[in-house]
């Protein structure tokens, strides 16, 4: 039995408390728990109309006094001048139209529905946090902590649910600004989409705010008409904003109730992972479950159950008679259902029939998980699952374009149309707007709302378009967007961090300067290595120079070698701004017209980069290695450095490779060259691997900015001397921190991949070629790739090589105390510990690695951030998300410029087959970095009579040109017209290849 008390007192001016006493009693003993929560009654208001909050408020912590935000004369409606105060479905659903800056300009955030945002949706609560954060002159959000204000604070009443306690608080709030600022003549508008709490509010019969839902307050407001297409697009069962008409006959399987998902995982009857979609095949899902050797696959649109490509979701097993093989057919979303009407959702698919599932018990349910695991060791045949739940959304903004032929241009009003997004995993999106002919050439952004059990497509509102399709302003923003890269400018918050001195900081000219020393109280701990002969070698263009190196010859015969980082942590420093901003965006993104920077210029280009001839601040690891590059000792000092020159690849390479040059700087630069070629190889002897990928370099016209030609990326022996002695400093500083900080070091792991990754290609290479990759060790695989070779064709070894990075597992971040230390284990480079320490410019993660190497060697305290397991475990998984995001962007930028540069050169080009379909071929052309598919409509005038081969990997069809039978199996070199080429159903350029 449990019974609980709430009794409230006042300690002393300004402060109560309100007492819960809780009273448990187990087996005849009471336990009474005593939980206070301590209320004020100088919690200010922050409005600048108010009069009285300014003579009770209180300086904070830090001695700041809170800042009045809230405007004296906000916007006025029908109702007059007002202040909004929002509940937390609002915010939820609208976030979009919160950020928008023609409407809600001054907002009231209650803290009990931050605190329910950050529960519900993480993503949504640091997007309301900048909000509230960065108030401005057109957009004034606070947060008020109705929670520990005596006038605010509210009791839960006996049978009261946490909602409906949470409602009333909101409420209450309301009722509090009403009296408080009655003087000032400023109205509260609660604005809820919650049909009760609406109800509950006119109950009260209060004159001290109003209350209306979301599409009523925009109707309300002078540019309402401008902004409706930002509404979120909701359930209609649940919400009558959309017409009768719109509901339809068309039905998904409706999800598991939580009582059932969760008696079902404990059970072992139901499991949860995440969903990944096929690339080639949209209605064709996958989920890993730690119980099964291979993903668990979702077959077809009714199994997939809404699911979009990431979401976190629960899954049932089909009856065995189910199972199959992974689909052979390319289908992609944008060209499926083409002449789907957006404004009638009753048409069905002839391939969305819902499984017919018998009843099965959980006993049978546990009989067919053995099965299915046995099933996947002695077979193609996979087991199959269907979605029954999804506990987690992975939706977010998306970026696409306006189907043409689901717009009515004959009509004037809103309608509804179909967007088709970026992603081609994902489907179509319905939305309503007013401006479907405007929008029709643009990109545009959209947001999801919903997606009814009986709406074949999912729901979601415009949020706002981006520029012409094919614009470079529109396509650059649009990857930034899709692939979520942040690339507003720092704000003004950001930006007060920095030097005072701007550009005009400099190093001190001594370490022993006695007036730098009482500036800076480290520097004296700093070691002066500005005699060393250092240089930075770098791409073309470089200028955020993140790492010099030195060699120099000792007495002994062995070497001392210099890698010298930028101290970024110097400027940057823990709970600041800031720090905030740069662990936030993670890490720099490059594309191929510009770099999105993690830190600001000033920082990035300027005071922490390496440039020469300047004196910078740097963090020093500093080897004595023998002839054979073994390390003798290793030291770590935080330092001053001068560069003597700053070379790219090229220049480096000519300046060692010419026997002219004979300076000391020239002798160091050759001696690391030398060192680096035998730190390689032992690497490669412990099995360190050598993949490749598809890279190409676009060349864009210095003057018109317009892209120029495509290269394929050469590597030089100057590539190969840097990234050697990146490595070691990495590894060596891995082993520092973890030795200092065993529970919470900074480090890198990338983990073996599991053989079923590489049975696809092994079987490829046995069928086609007589061989096969061995995955026992990074040694055998090293080994087994080496004997890849076609004497016949240079490049097969090169593509196996592509095609075996596609099988291995990401790399991950993470901190030292989640995984045991065989775990920290780095496959690729076949190391046992690894970290990044050698790009804190463009990386966090070399961040928190300089702040505990630095904490390692007694030169400043280490931040609790990174001595807190919970908070490293935040920073991990976001750097590691930060991390992909960037590769991906990255690469549809190359994708991006590569089509600009093809859409005007159509040639004949090389390219190899590396997927066959029972519908087409995939064929990648390593010149240009693309592959692209080709259907078997553009082999064949014959469709019907292609055949496929699934064990030979063969396509055999009638050519077009020539009308013979021709056969194209997996790894043919073959040649094909390539040409760039304008979707007419998608918009959007792609890589045209055909067969010759």
């Amino acid at each position: 039995m449990s019974t609980s008390v709430s009794t409230r007192k006042r300690l002393s001016e300004g402060l109560a408390v309100t007492q819960k006493v809780f009273i448990r009693s187990r087996n005849g003993n009471a336990t009474k728990i005593v939980r206070e929560h301590y209320l004020r009654n100088d919690i200010p208001c922050l409005s600048t109309a108010c009069q009285k909050c300014s003579e009770i408020v209180v300086p904070n912590a830090a001695n700041e006094l809170p800042k009045f935000v809230l405007s004296a004369d906000p916007m006025a409606i029908g109702l007059g001048k007002h202040y909004v105060v929002l509940d937390t479905n609002i915010v939820l659903l609208a976030i979009d139209l919160l950020e928008n800056p023609s409407c809600f300009s001054d907002v009231i955030i209650p803290q009990i529905v931050l605190d329910e945002v950050r529960n519900r949706s993480y993503p949504v609560y640091l997007r309301l946090r900048a909000l509230c954060r960065d108030s401005n002159e057109t957009k004034r959000f606070i947060v008020f902590h109705n929670e520990f204000s005596e006038y605010t604070y509210i009791n839960r009443q006996k049978d009261e649910t946490i909602n409906d306690r949470n409602d009333r608080a909101i409420r209450q709030t309301c009722e509090w600004y009403g009296e408080h600022l009655k003087e000032t003549g400023i109205k509260i508008v609660l604005v809820s989409n919650d049909k009760l709490n609406r109800e509950a509010a006119k109950s009260q019969d209060s004159d001290k705010y109003t209350t209306l839902n979301l599409n009523k307050y925009v109707d309300a407001l002078p540019n309402g008409e401008e902004i409706k297409d930002l509404i979120p697009n909701v359930d209609p069962k649940t919400e009558a904003s959309l017409n009768e008409e719109d509901l339809n006959e068309f039905t998904f399987p409706e999800y598991y109730s939580t009582a059932r998902i969760m008696g079902g995982i404990r059970n072992g009857v139901l499991y949860q992972g995440n969903i990944q979609i096929s690339e080639y095949n949209f209605l064709e899902g996958a989920v890993s479950l730690p119980s099964f050797s291979k993903p668990v696959l979702i077959v077809g649109q009714m199994n997939l159950n809404r699911a979009f490509n990431g979401d976190q979701v629960v899954v049932e097993l089909l009856p065995e008679s189910e199972w199959q093989a992974p689909s052979s057919v390319a289908l992609d979303s944008e060209h499926f259902d083409v002449n789907d009407n957006p404004g009638n959702e009753g048409d069905e698919g002839d391939d969305v029939v819902a499984s017919k599932n018998p009843i099965i018990s959980d006993k049978q349910r546990r009989m067919l998980a053995k099965d299915a695991i046995q099933a996947q060791k002695a077979q193609k045949v996979r087991p199959t699952a269907r979605v029954v739940a999804i506990t987690r959304r992975s939706w977010r903004q998306y970026v696409g374009q306006i189907a043409p032929n689901s717009v009515d241009l004959q009509t004037a009003g809103t309608q509804n149309v179909f967007i088709i997004l970026m992603d081609k995993c994902l489907p179509k999106i319905r939305i309503r707007t007013r401006r479907a002919a405007e929008l029709l050439d643009k990109r545009v952004v959209i947001s999801v709302d919903s997606w009814p059990a009986n709406y074949k497509y999912p729901l979601g509102h415009f949020v706002r378009d981006l520029g012409t399709i094919e614009s470079a302003q529109a396509e650059t923003e649009a990857l930034l967007l899709e692939h979520d890269v942040e690339y507003r400018p720092f704000s003004k918050k950001v930006l007060e961090c920095l030097p005072e001195e701007g550009h005009d900081w400099k190093a001190p000219v001594s370490v022993d300067d006695i007036e730098a020393n009482k500036a800076d109280p480290l520097l004296a701990k700093r070691k002066d290595l500005r005699d060393k002969l250092i240089c930075s070698i770098d791409p073309p263009g470089c200028v955020d120079i993140d790492d010099a190196l030195h060699a120099k010859k000792l007495p002994n015969g062995h070497w001392e070698v210099g890698v010298h980082i930028a101290d970024v942590t110097h400027f940057v420093k823990p709970g600041t701004a800031l720090d905030a901003e740069g662990a936030s965006r993670g890490t720099s993104v490059y594309l191929v017209d510009k770099r999105i920077d993690m830190l600001p210029m000033l920082l990035g280009t300027d005071l922490c980069s390496l440039k020469p001839y300047v004196d910078r601040f740097a963090f020093s690891v500093i080897w004595e290695l023998d002839e054979n590059a073994d390390i003798i000792n290793v030291e770590f000092h935080k330092s001053v450095i001068r560069s003597r020159e700053a070379f790219a690849y090229e220049q480096a390479q000519l300046r060692i490779d010419d026997p002219k040059q004979q300076d000391e700087l020239t002798l160091g630069m050759r001696a690391l060259l030398q060192l680096s070629i035998k730190l390689k190889q032992k690497r490669l002897e412990a099995g360190a691997l050598n993949l490749a990928s598809p890279e190409v370099k676009v060349h864009m016209d210095s003057e018109t900015s317009d892209p120029g030609e495509v290269e394929i990326k050469k590597l030089l022996a100057t590539n190969s001397l840097v990234e050697e002695f990146m490595l070691l400093a990495n590894i060596s500083v891995a082993r520092k921190i973890y030795d200092s900080f065993p529970q919470t070091a900074m480090l890198r792991r990338h983990a073996p991949p599991p053989a079923t990754n590489f049975e696809i290609l092994n079987e490829m290479l046995q069928r086609r070629k007589n061989m096969s990759i061995s995955v026992e060790s990074s040694k055998a695989l090293a080994d087994s790739l080496d004997r890849c070779e076609d004497p016949k064709d240079p490049y097969f070894n090169t593509l196996v090589r592509i095609m075996s990075t596609r099988c291995m597992m990401a790399a991950q971040y993470f901190y030292s105390g989640a995984y045991s230390y065989p775990d920290f284990r780095h496959y690729g480079l076949a190391v046992d510990i690894y970290t990044h320490f050698t790009s804190p410019i463009r990386r966090y993660c070399d961040i928190v690695a300089h702040r505990q190497l630095a904490g390692a060697i007694d030169y400043e305290p280490l931040s609790l951030d990174h001595r807190d397991k919970h908070k490293m475990d935040m920073i991990c998984r976001n750097i590691n998300r930060k991390h992909r995001n960037a590769q991906f962007a990255g690469r549809a930028s190359i994708e991006y410029y590569v089509g600009q540069v093809m859409k005007n050169n159509e040639s004949l080009e090389s390219g190899y087959v590396i997927k066959v379909f029972n519908n087409g071929i995939v064929v990648l052309v390593p010149k240009f970095g693309v592959e692209g598919l080709i259907r078997l409509e553009n082999l064949t005038d014959d469709t019907h009579s292609a055949e496929f081969d699934e064990v030979e990997y063969k396509l055999t069809f009638t050519s077009k040109d020539s009308k013979n039978r021709r056969e194209v199996f997996v790894f043919d070199q073959v040649q094909v017209q390539v040409r760039s080429v304008l979707d007419p159903i998608t918009n959007k350029r792609k890589a045209e290849l055909i067969l010759k």
